[in-house]
């Protein structure tokens, strides 16, 4: 297998200079760039490298990606990732929410449970619930707003802290690519099964400024009944040029929405009509306002600091009957009325700073460039759940009583970091990195009532912990191309649910560990003239201390649970990307368009180690292994593939995605359950189809037909939220969007 790793492991890279992007076949390697607005600029190209420095972000020899949304072929309107992040290899996507409104990413056989593998930003500050103890993202950009999404695969770690999958970020328009004082800018989109959506922006710049805002808004009844949604997001940005050195900015971001949740399916549901509903009364709604304050300051040309203080407040409210779709939602007899519905509410107060500075330096005849900064964050969640709400239909919050679970959660984390870029001679460079983190977790409140009515309450949990993580990456130019490398440890902080459990049935082992572990990269990637582009690489992710429950009994013979660290996982694998243009590769100069293929491949073999599992049978305890079993929500091929025709004002694109099988849980169960939570994840393939024609720079037409051949799937199996059970995909769906700027 070593050898097999080996030998999937190399490619090329093309970098830009920060002085003449000119067209993105032109890519030099690149000083600095400090506005990421110049790469993929006046080209059709979905897909970049990211440079080696972009403002005080170093991206040499890592894994990375740059997709510019302009020019992505696809349905950006409800956040149709497969289509967007087509060239990303290896990128898995669950679509259980057909309406877009949350993003659910994984890779290298990590979760997509809304990202939480990744850390998610949006202008580099962070967006997730609460990156440290909560780290899943409710709110994702409306993607018609975004200009650039940057992913940094693995070894991001070191720069952007705790995560496996790497980093996400969202870069928003700002207006710095418009260039004049003011400009409106509208999209209108109507679809299937109710879509309709409308985004509306103005924008401008002048010598000093330049501004952007937008409101988005997007309705619709979703493929199944009961399941309409409602979507409001809104964003408002303005720089400042104060000087020749020092810029200011400031940006505003607003989101809301409410969604009718269809719930789960059984297997024999699903067979039956995969497109039914056993729920009609289940609500989820998210309320985010996020705001950013940032700076700019240019010392020299090789030397820039920036200042990110970001704050964000979060609200996540639900209600609903919340049983296994095998169990009815039906009116009570005695009653005449429904059961009454669950209620849950989590409030998020977060804020946090980063500090950031990149200098160029000299060591004798070598040249260095070093990235170095610090980061504050705290973070404060309320969690109530299990409240008893009524027995209507409609969205609401109210409960009948006090809530059952009553939490309060504290997490503050300080880290520094460095990392830094050694020349050595003209074609090699060496980039060494650190990162100290310091985290404390608490958390205090009651689990529930006691049949006397007094508090059950939870210990209080208060850990602090300290520790350093280590990197290291390399890049080997060859012409246009580069071989790169990389090996940085990796962690993932005790989450929220780690810390809280029922006392009387569950105990937390009070020397929990966080979990590390590392990733590493080996590839080569670039360009060969304007006809090709690729990326080759392999991969080894090394996942330990993950946390389980274990079955223990006391010695007056009654069971628990022990939250504790259980064993480890292990993934590997290649992944690949290769986009070619036969025409540019033998016609000088083509009068009948341009037509492009591309290949994106990834194998993934997500495995767990020594994971200890022990269960009680009866009145005894039965320890097993999950040793080799393979990682759950982890396929071992993602395959995409299409074919683009450009030809003067149009651009149309098929697509072709093919996903292996996956199972839903580490016991690998292939037959599935009653309930349909558990059991094999069937493999599936879907075709997509979009185009786009400008008729001029300011209007243009954009329409796609999604799933055409109207395929049967599911990528999930829910155990709770938005489920349980089987969430269905969308069947063959279009949609079609007018677009103008004036």
């Amino acid at each position: 297998m070593n050898r097999l790793f080996l030998t999937l492991c190399i490619f090329t890279m093309l970098q830009t200079t920060a002085q003449e992007i000119q067209r993105d076949t032109q890519r030099i390697h690149t000083k600095y760039l400090q506005e990421i607005t110049l790469v993929g600029r006046n080209t059709r190209a979905d897909i970049h490298f990211l440079p080696e420095i972009v403002g005080t972000q170093i991206n040499a020899g890592k894994k990375n990606s740059l997709i510019v949304m302009d020019n992505v072929q696809g349905n950006a309107v409800t956040n149709t990732m497969r289509q967007v992040m087509a060239k990303v290899p290896g990128i898995q996507i669950w679509e259980s929410d057909p309406s877009g409104i949350q993003i659910g990413i994984g890779a290298r056989g990590l979760s997509p449970n809304r990202s939480w593998e990744f850390n998610v930003r949006q202008n580099g500050y962070d967006i997730s619930s609460d990156p440290f103890g909560y780290p899943e993202a409710y709110y994702t950009p409306q993607l018609n707003s975004v200009q650039r999404i940057q992913v940094v695969r693995g070894a991001g770690s070191l720069q952007y802290g705790p995560q496996f999958g790497g980093m996400v970020n969202f870069i928003m328009k700002n207006g710095s690519d418009i260039n004049k004082p003011f400009q409106f800018e509208t999209q209108q989109t109507a679809g299937s099964f109710g879509l309709f959506n409308t985004y509306n922006a103005i924008g401008g710049e002048t010598n000093k400024a330049h501004y952007y805002a937008f409101w988005d808004k997007r309705t619709g009844n979703g493929s199944r009944p009961g399941s309409g949604f409602d979507v409001n997001t809104g964003f408002g940005s303005f720089t400042w040029k104060a000087s020749n050195k020092l810029k200011l900015g400031v940006e505003y971001t607003h989101f809301n929405y409410t969604s009718q949740q269809p719930g789960g399916l059984t297997d024999a549901q699903f067979a039956q009509d995969h497109l039914q509903s056993v729920r009609t009364r289940n609500w989820f709604n998210v309320q985010f306002n996020i705001l950013s304050l940032n700076a700019d300051y240019s010392f020299t040309d090789k030397s820039r600091l920036n200042v990110k203080v970001f704050g964000l407040t979060g609200d996540r409210n639900s209600i609903g009957f919340m049983q296994t779709p095998d169990i009815k939602d039906t009116i009570n007899a005695a009653t005449l009325q429904y059961n009454n519905r669950r209620v849950d509410a989590d409030q998020y107060r977060n804020a946090g700073a980063e500090l950031r500075s990149i200098n160029e330096y000299k060591i004798g005849n070598i040249k260095n460039t070093i990235a170095a900064g610090v980061r504050y964050f705290r973070g404060n969640t309320a969690r109530r759940q299990n409240g008893k709400g009524d027995t209507g239909n409609d969205f609401n919050t109210n409960t009948l009583a006090p809530f059952p679970t009553d939490l309060s959660f504290v997490t503050s984390n300080t880290a520094l970091f460095a990392e830094n870029i050694i020349h050595v001679g003209e074609k090699f460079i060496l980039i060494p990195g650190i990162r100290y983190e310091n985290i404390s977790n608490g958390a205090n409140g009651r689990i529930n009532f006691n049949s006397n009515g007094t508090e059950n309450k939870i210990s209080n949990q208060n850990r602090t912990r300290s520790f350093l993580l280590l990197g290291v990456g390399a890049e080997y130019h060859l012409g246009q191309t580069e071989i790169y490398a990389n090996w940085s440890r990796a962690y993932r902080p005790v989450l929220i649910s780690d810390l809280t459990a029922n006392p009387f049935t569950d105990v937390i082992d009070q020397n929990l560990k966080d979990a590390k572990g590392y990733n590493a990269d080996l590839g080569w990637r670039g360009r060969v003239k304007e006809f090709l582009f690729f990326d080759v690489s392999g991969y080894y992710l090394q996942y330990n201390n993950r946390i389980g429950l274990i079955a223990q009994q006391r010695t007056d013979g009654t069971f628990y649970n022990f939250r504790t660290n259980v064993g480890n996982s292990t993934s590997k694998g290649a992944e690949m990307l290769v986009e070619l243009s036969p025409v540019k590769a033998f016609v000088k100069k083509s009068t009948f368009g341009n037509v492009t293929f591309f290949a994106s491949l990834a194998f993934i073999d997500a495995r767990y180690g020594n994971f200890r599992v022990v269960t009680r049978s009866g009145n005894s305890l039965t320890e097993t292994t999950l040793k080799n079993k393979r990682v759950e929500n982890a396929p071992q091929r993602i395959f995409r593939t299409g074919v683009t025709y450009a030809y003067k004002k149009l651009t149309a694109t098929v697509q072709y995605n093919y996903i292996s099988d996956a199972f839903s849980d580490a016991n690998n169960t292939v037959t599935p359950v009653a309930t349909g939570v558990n059991g094999l994840i069937p493999s599936y393939q879907i075709a997509d189809i979009a185009a786009t024609y400008k008729f001029t720079e300011k209007f243009f037409v954009k329409g796609g037909l999604n799933n055409l051949f109207n395929e049967k799937y599911f990528t999930r199996r829910s155990g709770g939220y938005p489920g349980p059970g089987i969430l269905s995909a969308d069947p063959r769906n279009f949609f079609l969007t007018l677009g103008a700027k004036f």
